[in-house]
């Protein structure tokens, strides 16, 4: 089923990626990065689905080539460790096609990225026919309106006036000036360095230590950057990539399959390493269906209670079963009331056994291929760090070789970062936040393992069980033949709706909301399809007939 995943990363020169690379690397193609010489080819990768430009109305034309884009932006930022682009992996819901992918992709982007100012970059991959996901490449340097990139910073100079201290930009201090606002510089006093305002400085004749005004860190983000790289506007992305792909499930009639971008413990649900009270099986009971992890001990519960009881009642039978009518058919009919309900939990334990011997089966396959990526990861890891050493000890005149080097360390960078989202896709599925979660689910995986042995021991004597009880019905049937047949099917008529429900009241008394009324009627047709024994309804009218008959003959009698 649909599973929510929307993983945002900074694709960044600190951390030894380039949006060039990552651009090729998506779109599967070639490109030469023209701020360091090294060409990225990709072309040999497979899995490409579909890809994409997508430029909002002020952006040049010409940034439809996804080259021109996205070395425009490598052009635009200087610093070796430039934050050069936001990268979105989101996964695709198996239950749309190709098409539907591509427009749900396209509503999203152009509603979200396009609309705020971006340039979006957008490929969907699936290697394995399994997997679907898209690559979204997004700017995070704003445009002006003539398709210039703004400044993502602006100095800000900390101002004093009257002893109150307040940031200004260039511009804004040119108005802040007027109205007495000072920049600060520092000054000698004694051995000390000290910020002070100019005329400050002035009355005691303190040296200047140097040109530059006291301001902040990092500056004034543009306002628009700040608010993309914000925390409350990636929680924003990610309940409307959860809305918009809900609304395309209920066009595909497939609202089972909705996603839920919140956190678990946004959604008041509590992690907890058991079979049955994990926080996936709270919410699917919660839902009104059945989770295979709480019926698993639910179901071993009620079968050890149902076996105690059926062994009560066979021995109460044998007991006090004599050569009665009423005796015989309260003793049948009680033994087919056992009977359904056993047939019931036989009936429910398979398909609860059946449906976790897939859960399991599906966990371990992914925890298998979580095993294989975290395996590459560490061995491109080492093959990376191997590079970079030789990178180091080659002499920076090596042209040739220093530029060789860099493009086999950005394709294994590359290759790591989809590696890392396929890791992040495969804990979210396991259910674990992060590496240290999947002790726990080899262990869960183990627990119900052992929980589905018990059951299966625990079906083995229901099974055993309910031969026997066959058995001793049918020694009771043939013990009715010693009475009239019309009778015999009256009072066993008679008795059998009150059997049949207190079988049902048992029931839901056990399972609870997840009673169904329907496996409890094929379980009555199992039993009596087992027994081969359907009361004869024409006899006991006969039966009943004869009764009503033998007064009314009387009565003529004395008239007479």
């Amino acid at each position: 089923m649909a599973i929510y995943h929307l993983e945002a990363k900074a694709v960044s020169r600190g951390s030894g990626r380039s949006a060039v690379a990552a651009a090729a690397y998506m779109s599967c193609s070639e490109i030469h990065n023209e701020y360091d010489g090294v060409t990225h080819d990709f072309t040999r990768k497979r899995g490409l689905v579909w890809q994409q430009v997508f430029l909002p109305k002020n952006a040049p034309p010409e940034w439809k080539n996804r080259s021109i884009l996205w070395n425009a932006v490598e052009a635009a930022e200087k610093s070796k460790d430039s934050r050069l682009a936001r990268e979105l992996v989101v996964a695709l819901p198996i239950e749309l096609d190709k098409m539907q992918w591509i427009k749900l992709l396209t509503a999203y982007i152009e509603n979200h990225f396009i609309s705020d100012g971006m340039c979006a970059d957008v490929a969907i991959h699936d290697t394995d026919g399994h997997n679907p996901h898209a690559h979204i490449l997004l700017t995070v340097r704003p445009l002006d309106n003539k398709g210039k990139w703004q400044n993502k910073t602006e100095k800000e100079y900390l101002c004093v006036k009257n002893g109150e201290e307040k940031g200004f930009t260039a511009a804004e201090f040119l108005q802040a000036k007027e109205q007495g606002w000072e920049k600060q510089y520092q000054y000698f006093v004694g051995k000390k360095k000290v910020y002070m305002p100019p005329s400050e400085a002035k009355k005691y004749s303190y040296k200047r230590v140097n040109k530059y005004p006291k301001s902040t860190r990092f500056g004034r983000q543009n306002p628009i950057a700040e608010r993309w790289n914000s925390d409350e506007q990636l929680v924003v992305w990610r309940e409307q990539w959860a809305q918009i792909t809900n609304k395309f499930l209920d066009e595909a009639n497939r609202t089972d399959a909705h996603i839920d971008h919140r956190s678990h413990a946004d959604r008041g649900l509590d992690e907890q390493p058991t079979i049955h009270e994990g926080y996936v099986a709270r919410t699917i009971e919660r839902k009104g269906f059945v989770a295979d992890r709480c019926e698993i001990n639910r179901q071993i519960k009620a079968d050890n209670a149902l076996l105690r009881e059926l062994k009560a009642a066979i021995k109460n039978i044998s007991q006090t079963v004599k050569n009665t009518l009423p005796a015989l058919t309260e003793a049948m009919e009680t033994l087919r009331e056992k009977m359904i309900v056993l047939r019931y939990h036989i009936q429910i334990g398979s398909d609860v056994a059946r449906k976790s011997k897939r859960t399991i089966q599906s966990e371990k396959a992914t925890l298998a291929k979580y095993t294989a990526v975290a395996d590459q990861i560490t061995a491109k890891k080492k093959e990376r760090k191997e590079l970079q050493n030789k990178k180091k000890s080659t002499p920076v005149l090596r042209i040739a070789i220093q530029r060789n080097l860099s493009r086999q360390i950005a394709e294994l960078t590359e290759e790591l970062e989809e590696l890392k989202s396929e890791k992040q896709r495969l804990l979210r599925e396991l259910k674990c936040a992060d590496d240290s979660g999947i002790p726990k689910v080899q262990s869960e995986i183990a627990r119900i393992e052992s929980a589905l042995a018990t059951l299966a021991e625990t079906e083995k004597k229901n099974s055993s069980k309910l031969n026997k009880a066959i058995q001793r019905y049918k020694d009771l049937k043939i013990q009715s033949a010693a009475f009239d047949k019309g009778e015999f099917a009256a009072a066993r008529l008679k008795i059998r709706p009150e059997k049949q429900l207190s079988a049902e009241n048992k029931l839901q008394s056990s399972y609870g909301k997840n009673f169904s009324i329907r496996s409890f009627f094929n379980a009555i047709r199992e039993t009596d399809r087992t027994l081969n024994d359907t009361i004869d309804v024409a006899a006991a009218k006969e039966f009943e007939n004869r009764q009503h008959e033998q007064p009314r003959k009387k009565t003529s009698g004395r008239t007479k």
